[in-house]
């Protein structure tokens, strides 16, 4: 696989323009990569989430806090 002229000769203008050279920013890109850390699927809870976690019984009826929310301003305005 090889990278197009155009696009070597519009990084090397952009690297120019930051006073660095083109190997330089690939460099710092690629470092970049290399030291994120990659995100886990899995959220960290708090501890007092963890405590509270199970703590509320919702309705079998519950669909979702937005659609229970538009209900109850529903009935509010409307009635």
């Amino acid at each position: 696989m090889s990278i197009r002229e155009q696009v070597i000769l519009d990084a090397k203008q952009y690297a120019k323009a930051q006073g660095k050279s083109l190997s330089n920013i690939v460099e710092e890109y690629l470092k970049s990569l290399s030291s994120t850390k990659p995100k886990s699927k899995e959220v960290e809870l708090s501890d007092l989430v963890k405590e509270l976690k199970g703590s509320v019984k919702l309705p079998k009826e519950f669909e979702s806090y937005k659609t229970t929310l538009e209900d109850a301003l529903l009935e509010k305005y409307l009635k």
